[in-house]
């Protein structure tokens, strides 16, 4: 029975209660009784009305529901470089790791041609090299990771596992065994904040000395940098480089500063307690111009060795040097040898001046530096040599190199269009040329009488040297399928004018040659 039954039924029974009572006592009248029955009834019927509402009203009320947990905290998450490096990163983003790869797989030919001796100066009929090889060389196949501790810092490491007779530490001069510690080394960001303040580095590095070392190897518009900026970083830069510095920049300038030693793998005793190479450089740069479609920079730079490097017989000395801008042979007809610091001779100090300018105007870009060498050797007059590059490029598909704040150097291509046979896209293509020279000869006329002194530890008398000076114009293809992969193709010609000394002294001649290489590169 329903509620408002039931209370029909209770006031029914309360109205024949009081019927009753009032027929019993005989008062008041029928019709009195009657009016007041009806006054009740009618109560009654609003006090049902409204528990009805009430009853109603509960059960459109919606079921009471348990409080909802608390979210879990958030944990660690997966981060995307635009370069697509994955890195795994701390929920407030002050730690993380991430990893980083670089493969450069070359393989090329020669076309070699050597020359008769020049300058006047005899050749031995035995006159090296004949030739230069082909073949491949892994140049680079690095393999690392890099991340940030508690926000302010920063760390990298990274080891190199290629290199077929490639420039690298702790091997004969300019042929190296490039298998070694790359990168291992810390960085204080503190104060460094969007584009803008000072940093520290400390450890083994890529120095950011001059404007195409400065470039990563990912980015360089040739399968190698210009000899004339090799030769330089040769006093104390490049790569594998221990040392300690400060640099700072905004969206326009960078400056640094790096005291450095020797190179990772690099003998750290030479038995006379002479102690370890010492050198210091500074570089300065500046935006003259910067906008999205267009930009022009300048820079110095200087470097010079504090202390220069002894070999185990306690002999100051160096060796300017390199390749003919491809790593495939590892010969370097383009060198001072050791003629330059001698046990009665020794190498006092050397020094490097350059200046670098670069800019581009949409799908244009171009860039050059220049280089001045100083030698000084105890009882000789300083030696100068000098040298440089100048290159550029056209993108064909319209993308343009951007500039890069905190290395004060530009970036590589990225395309617009990745390579997608079913969507029909190339990727990108830049064309570029470049011509590079470095001239290593002074006073060519007494290098003969140099060259015979070193060699029978007598002193010399005259500061002849017969490094050579090599001048190369290459031309280049580079294919960007996608921000990770690319394929280069090199052209080169070049002239090597290297004078023989005689006696078997500087058996190296002069010669010329062409050369094609391929380079594939996979980095991210």
């Amino acid at each position: 029975m329903s509620i408002r039954r039931r209370l029909l039924c209770g006031a029914a029974l309360c109205a024949l209660v009081f019927a009753n009572e009032a027929l019993a006592q005989g008062t008041p009248p029928v019709a009195s009784q009657m009016q007041l029955l009806q006054q009740q009834i009618q109560q009654l019927q609003q006090q049902l009305q409204s528990l009805q509402n009430q009853v109603n009203a509960q059960a459109q009320q919606p079921a009471p529901v348990a409080a909802a947990a608390p979210p879990p905290p958030p944990g660690p998450h997966i981060t995307q470089s635009p370069t697509n490096r994955f890195s795994i990163e701390s929920a407030d983003g002050k730690y993380s790791i991430g990893l980083t790869t670089q493969l450069h797989f070359d393989m090329g030919g020669y076309a070699y041609h050597p020359d008769a001796g020049r300058f006047g100066l005899t050749t031995p009929a035995g006159e090296a090299p004949h030739d230069l090889n082909s073949g491949v060389n892994a140049r680079r196949a690095r393999f690392g990771f890099l991340g940030k501790l508690d926000g302010d810092w920063g760390y990298t490491f990274v080891y190199d596992f290629g290199g077929s007779q490639d420039t690298g530490a702790g091997g004969t001069t300019n042929a190296g065994v490039g298998d070694g510690i790359e990168k291992a080394y810390v960085t204080y960001n503190g104060l460094y904040h969007n584009n803008m303040g000072t940093a520290f580095d400390l450890g083994y590095q890529d120095m950011l000395y001059t404007l195409d070392e400065s470039t990563s190897s990912n980015d360089i518009m040739f399968m190698e940098r210009g000899s004339a900026g090799v030769v330089s970083t040769e006093l104390g830069a490049g790569d594998f480089r221990s040392g300690a510095g400060v640099r700072s920049n905004d969206s326009r300038y960078w400056a640094g500063i790096y005291l450095t030693g020797p190179q990772s793998g690099g003998n750290h005793t030479d038995g006379t307690g002479a102690g370890e190479p010492l050198s210091m450089f500074g570089r300065l740069t500046y935006q003259v111009l910067s906008a999205p479609d267009y930009s022009l920079h300048f820079g110095v730079e200087a470097i010079g060795m504090l202390h220069p490097p002894t070999s185990a017989a306690g002999i100051r000395s160096i060796t300017l040097s390199d390749r003919p801008e491809l790593r495939i042979d590892p010969t370097s007809i383009l060198t001072t040898g050791t003629v330059l610091g001698t046990q009665l001779n020794p190498l006092n100090g050397a020094q490097s001046y350059g200046f670098e300018v670069a800019g581009g105007y949409q799908n244009l870009f171009m860039q050059g530096e220049g280089y001045d060498y100083q030698i000084e050797r105890e009882g000789l007059p300083t030696n100068n040599f000098y040298g440089g590059y100048l290159e550029g490029s056209w993108t064909v598909t319209g993308e343009h190199r951007n500039y890069i704040p905190s290395t004060g150097a530009y970036s590589g291509i990225i395309p617009a269009h990745p390579f997608s046979w079913s969507a029909g896209q190339l990727g990108a293509f830049e064309l570029a040329v470049r011509y590079s020279y470095v001239n290593l000869n002074d006073n060519v006329g007494s290098a003969p009488a140099a060259a015979a002194a070193a060699a029978a530890g007598t002193a010399q008398t005259s500061n002849g040297v017969a490094g050579g000076q090599q001048s190369i114009v290459t031309l280049g293809l580079n294919w960007y399928v996608n921000s990770n992969i690319r394929f280069m193709f090199n052209y080169l010609h070049g002239t090597i004018d290297k004078p023989g000394t005689g006696g078997g002294i500087n058996a190296e001649g002069g010669a010329k040659f062409d050369a094609l290489a391929m380079r594939t590169q996979v980095a991210f």
